[in-house]
């Protein structure tokens, strides 16, 4: 491995889609120089006019091979497109040794890059958005404070529940509105989700089938399993004397979604692909996040353990946040939290090769710290 190539100063922000808010601002303030990459250039001047960047960020019209022809060694790409261009935006930026930052979970074909990367000393930042994102930081911070009052060693048992969703800040009939791309809401639902329930892993192959009631600082929501949440187990650093009761991270919705959303459910389970992507930019249409509404993002974190000695811990983290007229709440807290880590690529504290938005109970800290002072509030519960 080559030493970390040290950061110029320079980001490339792909994409001015429904996450991209305020931390895009929070990037002109910290780097040293910022390029929007949109469709045409047309559009990433309006979009900058939108977010009140004009002239604080520089517009180019997207092609890979545009961007390619701009990089400089040490400049960082911030991809804000659909996963599946991750894979391709990455191997340009190993190629012109740019670093790479995205909000998505990583998928094997980023995974590909990874120590091509790393011998390039090349920052990968993967999973650092909201869910993937603050998520991991609200689980770090809750696995590390109950194993210094329980004890790593000691045999107990746990539950660890994790939810996440955008839902609108007034109800209306649908139960929902659309604050982030639409074909991936309804795609997440056509993929089965895996969890621990009662001490075994169970596979829900249509997610919403598994939906149960969930109450939250008194409020009821609606909640379902959300992709594969058994190799968090791991990832979140749960002692091996630990055995889980329950582990599942999924997708919190207003109580009463579940009945809205049945037509919805029939054209899932029946319809091919093309059929699900018209359907998404139907319902987009008929559902969306406007200028005068507001939405609202939920996340919910907790963990319950109950040792055999009789000593019991228990926490969680909640951030309830409604968007205002400076951006939504969804683009805030996905794009302040990827603005945060694409600060530690700049500042030089993250290490080449693959990072998460949380991997250490340190780190964990740190952002959740800076979050807090960025705007993105949330509270802390213990019961001991």
């Amino acid at each position: 491995m080559t030493d970390r190539v040290p950061a110029t100063g320079t980001v490339h922000w792909i994409g001015a889609g429904l996450s991209t808010g305020s931390g895009l601002a929070a990037l002109c303030d910290t780097a040293d120089r910022v390029l929007l990459w949109h469709r045409t250039e047309e559009r990433a001047e309006q979009a900058l006019e939108g977010l009140r960047l004009g002239g604080r960020a520089a517009p180019r019209a997207w092609t890979l091979s545009a961007l390619a022809a701009e990089l400089a060694p040490g400049d960082v790409v911030v991809s804000m497109l659909p996963a599946p261009e991750h894979a391709g935006i990455l191997a340009a930026c190993v190629r012109e040794r740019a670093h790479f930052a995205c909000s998505s979970y990583v998928s094997d074909a980023v995974l590909a890059h990874v120590p091509a990367a790393l011998d390039a000393g090349l920052v990968v930042l993967t999973e650092a958005g909201l869910d993937p994102g603050v998520d991991h930081l609200f689980a770090h911070s809750l696995v590390t404070r109950a194993r210094a009052a329980i004890g790593e060693g000691t045999p107990a048992s746990y539950g660890l529940t994790s939810y996440c969703g955008g839902v609108p800040a007034v109800p209306n009939d649908f139960r929902y509105r659309f604050s982030w791309a639409p074909a991936g809401v309804l795609n997440a639902l056509r993929s089965p989700a895996r969890h621990i329930d009662h001490g075994t892993p169970v596979t829900a192959e249509r997610p919403w089938e598994a939906t149960r009631r969930h109450v939250v600082d008194g409020e009821t929501f609606e909640v379902y399993p959300n992709r594969d949440s058994v190799p968090f187990v791991e990832q979140y650093g749960l002692p091996a004397a630990w055995t889980p009761r329950t582990f599942v991270r999924g997708t919190l919705r207003l109580d009463g979604w579940l009945r809205a959303w049945e037509p919805v459910f029939e054209e899932l389970r029946t319809g091919d692909d093309t059929r699900i992507a018209a359907l998404a930019q139907e319902l987009a249409a008929k559902y969306p996040t406007t200028d005068t509404d507001r939405d609202r993002v939920v996340l919910a974190v907790s963990l319950d353990v109950r040792a055999e000695d009789g000593r019991t811990w228990s926490g969680g983290y909640l951030l309830d946040l409604v968007g205002d007229e400076e951006d939504s709440a969804m683009a805030r807290c996905v794009s302040r939290t990827l603005a945060l880590g694409v600060g530690h690529i700049l500042d030089g504290s993250l290490p080449a090769g693959l990072s998460r938005a949380a991997e250490t109970a340190a780190r964990s800290e740190q952002w959740l710290g800076e979050l807090a002072r960025d705007g993105v509030h949330f509270t802390l519960r213990i019961d001991r």
